[in-house]
């Protein structure tokens, strides 16, 4: 299992418009095979701030949710809403334990 988790900023006064298309990539993600897990989350102390939460059935699933046509075109859109400070890293999770 693969459990990816990040962070990255979007300038306040492009938020909405950026929500619209983040839907569309968490539902497209949401269907991809391999999939267990995919959101963004806004921050609530810090507006503009989104946290990143996925979790992945192995490295190949999450390796082919990047060459999606829905993340290629996620890559380019990110960047046109001014996207920063993009920090994501995935963890090789070998037991899971519910808390």
């Amino acid at each position: 299992m693969i459990v990816v988790v990040g962070e990255f900023r979007i300038p306040l006064e492009r938020c909405g418009e950026a929500k619209a298309a983040m839907e569309k990539i968490i539902l497209a993600s949401r269907a991809e095979p391999g999939c267990e897990a995919y959101a963004y989350a806004e921050d609530v102390s810090e507006p503009g701030l989104f946290r990143v939460s996925e979790v992945w059935q192995s490295r190949a699933a999450l390796t082919a949710h990047f060459a999606m046509p829905h993340m290629k075109n996620w890559q380019r859109e990110r960047g046109e809403f001014g996207m920063s400070g993009r920090q994501v890293t995935a963890f090789e999770v070998g037991k899971a334990e519910v808390l």
